[in-house]
C-alpha cells in the first residue's frame, strides 16, 4: 500500500506543540536572560510564572525549560512552593569570572595590537567619541552598551573569535555588577580613560602595553569586589567561605 505524503495539515496538535516547545524555550530564555543581566529584573525579585505564560502564550513546559537553564547559570533560584526569584550575585563566582575575563582579554588586547589597521583605530575612535557623548549626557544604559561594544570591537580586531565566545560564558554576573557600579561618582570618566589607554597602545602596535592596559581595566574590579563598598548587599550573596565550611 502506497503511503501518502504527510502534509502540514496532517500534523497533530501534540506534534506541533512538541516541535515548537524548544523554540519557545529559547525565546523565553533569551528575554529573561537579557532582563536579568540588564538589571531590569533585579536580584531577589520574584518571577511570575502566570505573567510569563500570558506574555509568551505558551504552555508550562517551555517556560520551565527556560527557567532551568537560567538556574543552571546561577541567574535564578527556584524554591518549591515559594516560586522563582532572580538570584543575587554570588561574590566568589563574580571574582572568578573577572579573573577569567582579565586573562582572556589581556591576550585579546595584545593580539589586537599586533593586527590592528588604520581602519580599526578609526572604529575605536568612533566608539570612544560615542562613549564620551554618553558620559556627558549621563545615559548609563547607553554608556554600558557602548562599553560592551568597545570590548567586542577589540575582539574582532584580534580575530580570536573562540576566545571571545569563552568570555561570553562568564559575562552575565560581571555585567550585573558593572551596571550596579556605573552610577558611582567618577566611574564613567575612569572607564573612558582606561579605554583610551588600550586604544593608544593598540594604535602604537605595542602588544605589551595593550595587554597591561586591558589587565588594569578589567582587574580593578577584583579589588572593588573584595570590599563591595557603597553597594546594596541585598543584591549579593557572599559565597566565598562556602567551600571551607563544607
Amino acid at each position: 500500500m502506497e503511503r501518502k505524503p504527510r502534509t502540514i495539515g496532517g500534523i497533530t496538535d501534540l506534534s506541533r506543540s512538541r516541535a515548537q516547545a524548544p523554540r519557545a524555550a529559547d525565546l523565553i530564555y533569551r528575554e529573561l536572560h537579557r532582563d536579568i543581566v540588564s538589571m531590569k529584573l533585579k536580584p531577589n525579585s520574584k518571577i511570575s510564572e502566570k505573567d510569563l505564560l500570558e506574555h509568551f502564550g505558551v504552555s508550562r513546559t517551555p517556560l520551565r525549560e527556560a527557567v532551568l537553564r537560567l538556574a543552571d547559570e546561577g541567574l535564578v533560584n527556584v524554591f518549591p512552593q515559594a516560586g522563582t526569584f532572580v538570584a543575587p550575585i554570588p561574590v566568589r563566582l563574580l571574582q572568578e569570572s573577572i579573573l577569567i575575563r582579565k586573562a582572556l582579554e589581556t591576550v585579546i588586547a595584545e593580539t589586537a595590537a599586533r593586527r590592528g589597521l588604520k581602519a580599526d583605530i578609526e572604529a575605536i575612535d568612533t566608539n570612544l567619541a560615542e562613549m564620551e557623548a554618553r558620559l556627558r549626557s549621563g545615559d548609563l544604559g547607553a554608556f554600558h552598551q557602548i562599553d560592551n561594544e568597545f570590548h567586542r570591537l577589540i575582539g574582532r580586531i584580534s580575530g580570536l573569535g573562540t576566545v571571545m565566545a569563552a568570555i561570553g560564558h562568564v559575562r552575565a554576573q560581571i555585567d550585573r555588577y558593572r551596571l550596579l557600579t556605573l552610577p558611582q561618582a567618577g566611574r564613567l570618566t575612569r572607564v573612558l580613560v582606561e579605554h583610551r589607554a588600550v586604544r593608544d597602545a593598540i594604535a602604537a602596535g605595542d602588544a605589551a602595553a595593550a595587554g597591561a592596559a586591558m589587565a588594569l581595566h578589567i582587574g580593578q574590579m577584583l579589588d572593588e569586589v573584595e570590599v563591595l563598598q557603597n553597594l546594596d548587599w541585598d543584591f549579593f550573596y557572599d559565597d566565598r567561605d562556602t567551600e571551607r565550611q563544607t
